[in-house]
């Protein structure tokens, strides 16, 4: 599996990073660690759990029998561990570029334009504040030499 992990499987591999789980503990832990957002449903789970099983990430830990039940625990391997981690650096990466942008955005949204440097209101050195070319400003027009 190379390509990112969709949601689902993220905190699936994520619920089991801590201890082998079965599929209602699996449940829960995902709809906490979304703080409710994903809410999945036994089917939902049992697939993605046979689907993680057939791809080596999870492995049948242990079974029990619950109030007349059989509860089957999933663990993590060492190659879903390997793979939750890998994702987990991706995500990372995609977080602290976000987090640089917006950092950079809001630091130039909060440092006001100097405008006694550029009598034309523009910025310095663009076709704006050279005149004669549209504006950011509705589209006017502005002479060369400034404003009217």
């Amino acid at each position: 599996m190379t390509s990112p992990l969709r949601e689902p499987t993220f905190l699936i591999l994520t619920a089991l990073a801590r201890e082998p789980m079965h599929g209602y503990g699996i449940i829960g832990e995902v709809k906490a660690l979304s703080t409710g957002r994903l809410s999945l449903r036994p089917g939902t789970l049992y697939g993605a759990l046979d689907r993680l099983l057939d791809e080596g990430l999870v492995e049948s830990d242990r079974e029990e029998i619950v109030d007349g039940r059989l509860r089957r625990y999933y663990r993590l391997t060492d190659l879903g561990g390997d793979m939750l981690t890998a994702e987990t650096e991706r995500l990372r990466r995609n977080v602290d570029a976000a987090t640089q942008r917006l950092r950079a955005r809001s630091e130039r949204a909060a440092s006001p334009v100097d405008s006694t440097d550029n009598p034309a209101g523009g910025a310095a050195g663009t076709t704006e504040a050279r005149g004669g070319t549209t504006g950011a400003l509705g589209g006017f027009a502005q002479p060369a030499g400034g404003l009217a």
